[in-house]
């Protein structure tokens, strides 16, 4: 017999079907013993009759046993209905039962919340913390979320491009992910902080609108709402100017975030400067919410903008503090040229802020190649270091670059505003610990001898 999915039940009624998945709650009343059965699209109430020639297997088996069932959806009296419940109206009498695999007693309940369960045991086994409702919920605001920004940038007439995992280490703000290459003994690659050099050489190349799911990673002290893995909506657009951009986020943003069902407190996004930002908040990223705001679920996106291109750093030079391949404003370019009022120089980055976080980040690029020269000269970097650093994106810009700019917006950080969830690991499927350690898995570990041996490594035991 076919299977017929749990939430399409309803359509069912009279007829004897086949339903697959999990027992969620199990009842054992003596003579009958009914329970919940649940799959991906939701749970129903089951019984089985004491002359059914299930009873003796529906005594025997226990919660989060997989099983096939076999039964009959019956309309429920009308005293006993649960307009509140899913399938409240029908109950499937059940005549065969097959265990498909039986369940240990599990380590921690998944009935509930499991946000109080030990972080590391949680992580040990995360297939089953992904069970509770609560993550179940998360990961499908996260995939629908996706799922509506692709939809959104199609219709746009962007192209979705992959960019390479194993890359080039180079400057980008934070500490790379190095791997190294076996077939260049003492040489490696770095894991990408983020597509940046990649989308801007894919306006190079003439795509002109680029979007992907891009996966990044980085080297970064872990916080709550901060891992070593983070997905981003990644966007590259060429002939734009910051208007344009913001305007396309923005509207992309309240399509998606309101076809999901939430409402955004002021339309269009607020702007507010970093200086008035830091004036009044003392934070670039800052929750604009009352408290009524929050308990209603609003969400209050912002944009800041007009940041300082460059800070100083512990040994009295320059560096850039959001990007170095940054526009300055335009009426600051000749500053940077000339590296005059460096610290007056401000760029063109405009971040999106909601509720607290900061959820997106972007500027117009530089794409004429004396406009980067300019920056790395103010960081203090001589011509063979910039050539070494970033040599191909010089030459890139000097074969026709169109002027471009983009935006990443991190996924988990706008999930988290979408859900209310306040930790990062809440809203990813196999989250870092605090302590950098993966889920279920047991990473970071040693090499065996032979892989070192390969790759031209030992290790400095001290």
């Amino acid at each position: 017999m076919e299977r017929t999915l749990i939430g399409k039940l309803g359509e069912h009624v009279g007829e004897t079907v086949s339903i697959s998945g999990w027992v969620d709650v199990r009842r054992d009343q003596g003579k009958m013993v009914f329970f919940d059965f649940r799959d991906r699209s939701g749970k129903v109430q089951g019984v089985v009759l004491p002359a059914s020639p299930a009873i003796e297997t529906a005594k025997e088996i226990r919660n989060e046993y997989v099983a096939r069932v076999a039964g009959i959806v019956n309309k429920r009296p009308e005293k006993n209905v649960q307009a509140d419940r899913q399938n409240g109206d029908i109950e499937l009498e059940i005549q065969a039962i097959e265990v498909l695999n039986p369940s240990e007693a599990m380590p921690f309940d998944i009935s509930s919340d499991t946000s109080s369960i030990d972080e590391n045991v949680r992580a040990e086994y995360r297939y089953l913390d992904l069970r509770s409702k609560r993550m179940q919920d998360n990961m499908h605001v996260r995939s629908e979320f996706i799922r509506r920004c692709r939809e959104y940038l199609f219709a746009q007439d962007f192209t979705e491009i992959e960019t390479p995992i194993l890359t080039e280490s180079t400057p980008e703000g934070s500490r790379d992910f190095v791997v190294p290459s076996r077939l260049n003994p003492g040489k490696f690659y770095a894991l990408p902080q983020s597509p940046q050099q990649y989308k801007q050489l894919l306006m190079t190349a003439g795509f002109e609108r680029y979007f992907q799911i891009a996966r990044a990673v980085r080297d970064e002290d872990l916080r709550a709402d901060r891992g070593f893995e983070h997905t981003q909506v990644d966007i590259e657009m060429s002939f734009v100017t910051m208007e344009d951009v913001m305007a396309a986020v923005e509207d992309m943003i309240t399509t998606v975030v309101e076809a999901m069902g939430h409402t955004i407190k002021q339309k269009p996004f607020p702007r507010i400067s970093y200086k008035e930002a830091m004036e009044k908040y003392g934070a670039d990223k800052f929750d604009m919410r009352t408290e009524e705001d929050k308990e209603k679920g609003i969400l209050a996106y912002a944009w800041v903008v007009n940041f300082p291109f460059f800070e100083k750093t512990d040994e009295g030079g320059w560096t850039f503090t959001h990007n170095p391949f940054s526009m300055p404003i335009p009426e600051h370019l000749e500053w940077l040229m000339k590296g005059e009022h460096i610290d007056e120089i401000l760029t063109t980055q405009y971040d999106l802020v909601c509720n607290g976080f900061e959820s997106g980040g972007g500027s117009i690029r530089a794409h004429k190649p004396e406009i980067l020269e300019a920056v790395y000269k103010v960081m203090g970097f001589t011509g063979e270091e910039l050539e070494e650093r970033v040599g191909h994106m010089l030459r890139a810009f000097r074969l026709g670059t169109p002027p471009h700019g983009g935006i990443a917006l991190g996924v988990e950080r706008n999930i988290m505003n979408l859900t209310g969830e306040t930790y990062l690991r809440e809203v990813q499927a196999f989250p870092m610990t605090r302590g950098g350690k993966t889920a279920v898995m047991s990473a970071p570990k040693p090499l065996t001898d032979k892989q070192l041996k390969e790759l031209g490594l030992s290790i400095d035991k001290k």
